[in-house]
């Protein structure tokens, strides 16, 4: 293992729109803590929100879809071991409080702490060198088998947010259901969903995306502006219809358009609307008379890691095949605004430090 230097580089968050490449100390770890130096780190929304709209005061290191080596481990750590390969969590619940009894781990106060910092204020610290791991988020670490990958490690997170949502809709199995927006986490959903044994309903604008949601297990695709949508939903559901929506972009008439066409007692979850204030238009009406709930979901659900572990180190859901542009770490600022304008040939970025031997 090699030496842990006491200066690294790590992209700072200075305000809106504004990330510096800065050197800083390595983070000190106390005798329970770990220090891991960062392997990947993927390009979440969240982050590209606090950085575009600036709803969190800097400066800050933000990043939390990572993966990396276990480098430095403190005196009382018990469990594991320097040069292990892990996937790190940044919040983990306590289990005890009345949201977690409730299963709402994201309301959960231990949960909305952050475990994981490169320094300032913690918040994942994934694009720099090296982090350090509290002990109040160890159980969340994932260890990375040999045959699988840091890139694996780190889409961890996002696929944990993405099977807790399919787990809160409640269908039953061979539902019709659709999933509007098909960028890496609309993919997921129809991967996992078909997994789940529910037939999916992908649209998209991008051609290219649309053919990959076939090969991932979708029903059908279609265009959210086909003028013929309604018809060809009816069409495709063999009159069935849709019992289940979920909206994985943050497009109001989406939502609308969900709720207008999935049946009475049908659910509508919204992945992506998590910018606070913003309000729309709704007929409740079709919540209350129509039976048709809806939902949300938020951030991940502890009690899933092992599952999601398997699903993505079995390459059942390849998540690898989501990551289309990976950048060094000094071009963090082009890869969150890639992920944040994405193109036509363009799905999961990643901020990448260590490839595989």
């Amino acid at each position: 293992m090699d030496k842990v230097p006491q200066i690294m580089p790590a992209v700072v968050y200075r305000g809106p729109n504004d990330l510096r490449l800065e050197e800083l100390p390595v983070p000190r770890i106390s005798s329970s803590e770990i220090l891991v130096r960062v392997a990947a780190c993927g390009v979440c929304p969240t982050d590209i929100k606090k950085i575009h709209f600036g709803t969190v005061p800097p400066p800050r290191i933000f990043g939390h879809e990572t993966s990396g080596i276990i480098v430095r481990l403190g005196a009382r750590v018990r469990g594991f071991t320097v040069g292990q390969r892990v996937g790190l969590h940044h919040h983990v619940p306590c289990l005890k409080c009345h949201a977690c009894r409730h299963a709402a781990f994201a309301q959960c106060p231990q949960y909305k702490r952050t475990g994981i910092t490169a320094g300032f204020e913690p918040a994942g610290g994934g694009f720099a060198e090296y982090v350090q791991v509290m002990p109040f988020v160890f159980s969340g670490i994932v260890k990375i088998p040999p045959r699988n990958s840091f890139l694996q490690g780190a889409m961890l997170e996002p696929v944990n947010t993405v099977l807790k949502a399919v787990r809160r809709l409640s269908l039953l199995p061979a539902d019709y259901v659709l999933v509007a927006g098909q960028g890496p986490i609309g993919l997921m959903f129809t991967r996992l969903l078909q997994l789940e044994g529910y037939r999916v309903i992908a649209t998209d604008f991008a051609d290219e995306r649309l053919a990959i949601a076939r090969s991932f297990g979708a029903t059908a695709t279609l265009k959210p502006d086909d003028p013929d949508l309604m018809p060809k939903l009816h069409r495709v559901t063999r009159k069935q219809g849709l019992d289940g929506a979920i909206i994985c972009a943050p497009v109001d008439e989406a939502v609308r358009q969900a709720q207008d066409a999935v049946n009475g007692a049908g659910k509508v979850l919204l992945f992506a609307h998590t910018r606070r204030g913003e309000q729309t238009a709704l007929d409740l009406s079709n919540v209350c008379v129509d039976e048709k709930d809806l939902i949300g979901s938020y951030s991940s659900d502890f009690t899933l890691q092992r599952e999601v572990a398997k699903l993505i180190f079995s390459r059942k859901l390849d998540v690898e095949r989501l990551i289309t542009h990976k950048f060094p770490l000094e071009q963090t600022a082009p890869a969150v605004e890639l992920a944040a304008h994405p193109t036509a040939d363009s799905l999961k970025v990643v901020v990448e430090q260590l490839k595989e031997r």
